[in-house]
């Protein structure tokens, strides 16, 4: 039994402040409080308090490339990051795509404890895009998968696509499409496809290879009546069809990352591998158009897309380095100098995009992105909304060091983190630190 906890002062989704008594795993008073003997103190005067984040797309590596991060190193980010539980993506080695990997991958989590690891299933069997993965043994198995995804590679065989949707209804599943028509845009694609891509000499992307799948799949759930979440939204034409189709009703949710929102492709003007991502960073009427529609609802929430990588695989030419950044420890800093510091976002919109909504996307909402309220579950993250740090890329809990932040200033940071009431984060060190021994 962990140690009751009385969070003094702080503002509740800056609507309001309270203190919060967390004991056995739960809120159990809230109001002005005196706090019962024994009690750890925590002085949140000044801080804003959110349900804990939740990360429905993050890169934990484990099993395959625990040179890369490993689900102890990749936990340890996630707490520093304000996050209690994150959900870890089947492109591992051996691929989650079986009942006996994603509950290797959910019992490690459990085990180190910093954060809830959610593994997301494969969609097909080894992520090669032929057969069905096993769908309904992953959903019934001890980690009740309820995501699916071969990200970093599309669903592109849409009958598979029909299929795979048509059997999840049963389970309140999802996919996750990394949204990537291979003939317009092939795994050498590594730069928008424009001007730039032309004078650099690098294999382009367009917006277009995205969109088309956007638009299918929004079709397919609308014809089989099930869900579809959009992984990584990058382009304003991907933005158009997603508004579309709540328009009418669809089921389609949709995602952006920290770097789609913050970066441009004028970061690749000097072939930095950093900034080699999938999809790739996109012009700056893209980046506009994905921050306006983060802020109307169109996009639903925000995703980390954390991608580790060792350097053996991200420090090489660009077209060949590894796709992919880190983004973790720095997702709430970055969202709250683009969207909380500009107005576009309060903070009870980032508990929404942020916690609330990836928990009921990815079918966690029983424990996480709750109210905080007494009787629910004692996910807190506390965040000072004023303070200002630079990105160190040294100093990150992740084994890998492809941070494109680092020398970077963001106002807002995560100043801790409470799982079921005991703290992970706090006082700028991760709690147990023994467990990424």
């Amino acid at each position: 039994m962990s140690t009751p906890t009385l969070i003094r002062g702080a503002d509740l989704l800056g609507q309001g402040r309270a203190d919060l008594l967390l004991e056995g795993g739960h809120i159990t008073e809230l109001g002005r409080l005196t706090p019962p003997a024994g009690t750890q103190v925590v002085d949140a005067e000044g801080l804003i308090a959110l349900p804990g984040l939740v990360d429905l797309h993050t890169h934990l590596r484990e099993p395959g490339r625990e040179d890369a991060e490993t689900i102890a190193t990749g936990s340890a980010a996630a707490a520093a990051g304000g996050f209690t539980a994150v959900f870890a993506m089947a492109n591992t080695d051996p691929v989650a795509d079986c009942a006996e990997v994603v509950e290797r991958v959910y019992d490690i989590g459990r085990r180190v404890g910093l954060a809830d690891v959610q593994p997301v299933g494969a969609v097909t069997r080894g992520l090669d895009g032929v057969e069905l993965a096993d769908l309904g043994l992953m959903a019934r198995s001890r980690a009740r998968v309820r995501v699916f995804s071969d990200d970093g590679r599309c669903v592109a065989d849409a009958r598979l696509m029909r299929r795979a949707m048509d059997y999840l209804k049963a389970y309140g599943g999802v996919i996750s499409q990394h949204s990537q028509d291979v003939s317009l845009a092939d795994g050498s694609a590594c730069c928008h496809e424009g001007e730039l891509s032309g004078r650099l000499g690098l294999p382009g992307w367009p917006g277009v290879a995205e969109e088309v799948i956007v638009a299918r799949d929004v079709m397919l759930a609308r014809h089989t009546g099930t869900r579809v979440h959009v992984a990584h939204v990058s382009t304003a034409g991907s933005i158009e069809v997603i508004r579309w189709a709540k328009a009418q009703g669809i089921q389609v949710t949709a995602e952006v990352t920290p770097h789609h929102l913050a970066l441009t492709t004028a970061e690749l003007s000097g072939y930095d591998p950093l900034y080699k991502v999938n999809p790739p960073l996109r012009p700056q009427e893209d980046v506009t158009a994905l921050r306006a529609a983060l802020a109307d609802g169109t996009i639903d929430i925000v995703a980390t897309d954390h991608a580790p990588h060792a350097r053996h695989d991200k420090e090489h030419a660009f077209v060949v380095a590894a796709f992919g950044m880190l983004g973790l420890e720095t997702a709430l800093s970055v969202i709250s100098e683009l969207m909380v510091t500009t107005g576009r976002l309060s903070w009870a919109d980032i508990a929404r995009v942020m916690s609330t909504a990836p928990a009921r996307i990815g079918g966690l909402f029983a424990e996480h992105g709750r109210p905080l309220r007494v009787g629910e579950p004692a996910n807190v993250t506390l965040v000072d909304p004023t303070r200002v740090v630079t990105v160190d890329a040294g100093s990150s809990y992740s084994l890998s060091r492809n941070n494109p932040w680092h020398g970077r200033r963001f106002t807002g940071a995560v100043h801790a983190t409470f799982l079921r009431g005991r703290p992970t984060y706090l006082d700028g060190t991760v709690y147990p630190l023994e467990e990424l021994r």
